[in-house]
């Protein structure tokens, strides 16, 4: 108790009890966060065998699968932002109408969504960078093209477990919604397993395997968070909307727009500018597109940190809010970035001291292995700067500053990481290095729109 105590000293004035309520909160989000994420990495980990031309074709596909579902994110920022404001003003009945709302909205977007992608799979690959003009960039696009059509093709499951995690994220159960995701995602490395290279006597059915891996998982995963619902004392509960005959209303659909339009308006011009660092990233050649994903894989686990402390602050920010206590918004807000700032450091001694042994386990090629390693030397700088500033982010859509935010990540990701990319992998001819530098711009621009947003201090005021 007394080294905890030390170390609220050592950071800064913060609170211990708010350190243990952020903790108590943040835990199981980044623990599911990171599962997701490190989930991805053996996804990549296990393709790899089958060769370099197979993490090439899953890294093409994560970029549009990701535009896919930009709405859905959209919508679960609005549900997690909403469900926790109402959570402060204990309207239990406002709260299960807006995820009704939410949930029947989901549904049917995800299946339009899911009929349109399966159907364009081929021209959407190739407008990421795909081409067929040798045998290996031919392999990699089929193999592109029909783990998109499955993973998309099954999305209605992953969509649906989304936006319930969100709801149940709002109202502040983190453990459930962590339970859900590690189980779905450890369903994910075993059926990996079993069938991309065929153990146990299953089939061995290569980058097929992967693909209906991933989507069994979210079937898992979406079974499981019905179920987290099902109980009448959960403050978001299925037999609560039954019993007290609440139904999806227009006015609900109306503050899930206007609270979430701005957040998908920033999701598509972001992973446009995604889109453009990965077709940049292709135009290198199939081995620096490999290293490529593998790099944004890490990075993905570097962001689970911030992502899970950002769903934290959303949820306590939006919880204090609603509460009118907006100086307990801002200790929160100040403990998270703290919290970040700590992970951050040690995840970038991990990063400089193991580079080369985290590429090894996804290549045996050694020239591949070196340019993994130069994009780790980035991604030191990035860690820095990606966690403060997506919990900054977070604390600002919690409070509903959504448009904001959106201004921020579209001029950072679609023009600043774009431009900078273009100028360092093209003009300056310093190859997927350079390409890399774009990334890290984007982080710097977004910590620093973000901070200085934040610390105005205006959000506090939004109502949403």
């Amino acid at each position: 108790m007394a080294s905890f105590e030390c170390i609220c000293k050592v950071i800064g004035n913060y609170s211990k009890e708010n350190f243990k309520v952020v903790l108590a909160m943040a835990w199981p989000a980044i623990v599911e966060s990171f599962f997701v994420a490190f989930a991805g990495l053996v996804d990549s980990l296990m393709v790899s065998r089958m060769g370099s031309y197979a993490v090439a074709a899953v890294g093409l596909t994560t970029q549009p699968k990701f535009m896919g579902l930009s709405l859905f994110f959209a919508v679960n920022v609005s549900v997690s932002a909403l469900v926790a404001r109402r959570f402060g003003e204990k309207q239990r009945t406002d709260a299960n109408k807006v995820f009704l709302t939410a949930v029947c909205f989901v549904i049917a977007a995800a299946v339009i969504m899911s009929t349109v992608l399966v159907l364009a799979a081929d021209p959407i690959i190739r407008l990421c960078g795909s081409s067929n003009t040798t045998p290996e960039d031919l392999a990699t696009h089929e193999a592109a093209v029909t783990y998109f059509r499955i993973i998309m093709g099954g999305m209605i499951f992953n969509c649906l477990q989304m936006v319930i995690n969100s709801a149940q994220r709002g109202a502040g159960n983190t453990r459930i919604t962590m339970r859900t995701n590690v189980t779905s995602n450890v369903v994910n490395i075993i059926l990996n397993y079993l069938l991309i290279e065929g153990h146990l006597g299953f089939p061995a059915l290569g980058i097929v395997g992967a693909a209906l891996a991933t989507v069994l998982g979210t079937v898992v995963s979406s079974v499981m968070s019905i179920l987290s619902i099902a109980g009448r004392d959960s403050f978001i509960s299925i037999p609560y909307i039954l019993s007290e005959k609440i139904r999806a209303s227009l006015e609900s659909l109306g503050s899930l727009i206007k609270l979430g339009y701005g957040i998908f308006f920033e999701q598509i011009l972001m992973r446009i500018g995604f889109m453009a660092t990965a077709v940049m990233a292709a135009k290198k050649g199939m081995d620096a597109m490999a290293a490529h994903q593998v790099g944004m894989n890490l990075m993905g686990l570097t962001f689970s940190f911030g992502d899970g402390l950002q769903a934290a602050a959303v949820a306590l920010i939006g919880r204090s809010l609603g509460q009118g206590k907006p100086d307990l918004a801002k200790a929160y807000g100040r403990t998270c970035k703290a919290v970040g700032m700590m992970i951050a450091a040690c995840l970038t001694l991990l990063y400089f001291f193991g580079a080369r042994w985290l590429m090894s386990m996804f290549f045996r090629e050694e020239h591949i292995v070196d340019i993994g390693v130069s994009i780790m030397r980035v991604i030191i700088f990035v860690v820095v700067f990606q966690i403060t500033q997506v919990i900054y982010m977070g604390c600002l859509r919690g409070a509903g500053d959504t448009l904001y935010t959106a201004f921020a990540a579209t001029m950072s990701v679609t023009v600043v990481r774009t431009l900078v990319s273009w100028l360092g992998g093209f003009v300056f001819g310093l190859g997927i290095v350079g390409i890399w530098l774009g990334v890290l711009a984007d982080q710097v621009s977004r910590f620093t729109f973000a901070s200085i947003r934040y610390r105005m201090g205006k959000w506090v005021q939004i109502k949403i």
